[in-house]
């Protein structure tokens, strides 16, 4: 019995839509880094993209449990001295691009390397409820109804 290592022509990739509406930013990024990576996959291959296309839609609607709406700060430095910036996670739902927060969410869920750089091009996410992908036929993937937790009440 060998074991078994993925070749680009063993990959077969889907795509699969997400409603992010009600849904914890933390578990919805979680399930969403699976799906990338692959992990789900009983051929995953840690050095191969495995993983499937996710479109994950309504992330202006994501929920965060506790305080961490107006609590979590976000950083980012702008490469000049003192050009250290921050905005809290309630800020950035509120802002032009609300999408970001889910986005870097998933994008801290993966390993830091040249595959998940490659990886997280495979994720679109829309703060609205329309997206422009109909035509590769998404499988819906129910968050909510994987657990109760997935939803804040």
């Amino acid at each position: 019995m060998k074991t078994f290592s993925a070749t680009p022509a063993d990959i077969d990739k889907k795509w699969i839509l997400i409603d992010a509406e009600g849904v914890v930013l933390g578990r919805l990024a979680s399930i969403v880094a699976t799906r990338l990576r692959g992990k789900h996959k009983a051929s995953f291959t840690p050095h191969m993209d495995m993983g499937d296309n996710v479109i994950v839609i309504n992330a202006d609607k994501v929920q965060m449990t506790g305080k961490k709406r107006t609590d979590k700060v976000h950083y980012w430095h702008t490469g000049y001295p003192g050009g250290i910036k921050s905005r809290t996670a309630e800020q950035i739902l509120e802002g032009a691009h609300p999408e970001r927060l889910v986005m870097q969410a998933v994008k801290r869920m993966l390993p830091g390397n040249r595959l998940s750089r490659k990886q997280m091009t495979n994720l679109r996410v829309y703060a609205g409820a329309e997206h422009p992908h109909e035509a590769q036929n998404p499988d819906v993937l129910d968050v909510k109804s994987m657990n109760k937790k997935n939803t804040r009440s």
